[in-house]
């Protein structure tokens, strides 16, 4: 897997405007050590289960679902997640993000990853929800975890991007119907990394 260049970019975190836009260090060490820590404390974690191959399984991770009111998350398999409402420093972080960048969210679906063992399969964030193109602003904190890509009619491509603590990517315009994304297990022992997708939903 190429960790040199993503989507046939010439240099390392060059990337289609279209697609993604990265800011390695969006937050300060100082201000994603402290969110990190008080998210490890505050959140009311829960371990979901998901259909895969006609099996229903425990996702390997821990999540939570924040929002606005009756704004609820349903993930593709119907699992639907229960709504907390903003926390000061989450609003904050999503009013932050969408007067920088000029978009808008209203809720945001926290994954934990408690460890190397902890991951997410390769999919694409499609639910009609989203509408067609949507824009997924992806905070990460805590231990650096290698974001894979692979294009859905092409396997053989795919590429590898670190995110480290602090940093933002941000997914958009056809990503999600071109390309699938994962966060892999790994061999080598890993701390926490809790991860902040902002997402925008559509009324039902």
């Amino acid at each position: 897997m190429s960790q040199l260049s993503l989507f046939d970019a010439e240099d390392f975190y060059e990337f289609p405007k279209d697609l993604l836009e990265y800011r390695e260090h969006f937050l300060s060490l100082e201000e994603a050590e402290t969110l990190k820590n008080h998210l490890l404390k505050i959140v009311p974690w829960e371990q979901r289960t998901q259909k895969m191959y006609d099996k229903t399984v425990i996702t390997p991770r821990l999540t939570a679902w924040f929002g606005d009111e009756k704004k609820s998350y349903e993930s593709a398999d119907n699992n639907i997640s229960n709504t907390n409402l903003w926390t000061p420093e989450l609003l904050q972080l999503k009013d932050r993000i969408e007067k920088e960048f000029g978009y808008r969210f209203n809720g945001v679906l926290l994954n934990l990853y408690r460890d190397n063992n902890d991951s997410v399969a390769w999919h694409r964030d499609k639910e009609s929800r989203y509408g067609k193109r949507p824009v997924i602003a992806s905070i990460s904190l805590g231990q650096t975890r290698n974001f894979d890509f692979r294009k859905i009619d092409h396997y053989q491509s795919k590429y590898s991007l670190p995110l480290p603590h602090g940093s933002l990517l941000i997914m958009k315009g056809d990503l999600q119907e071109n390309w699938q994304h994962r966060i892999a297990k790994s061999k080598v022992s890993m701390k926490e990394r809790i991860n902040l997708t902002f997402r925008f939903l559509f009324s039902d």
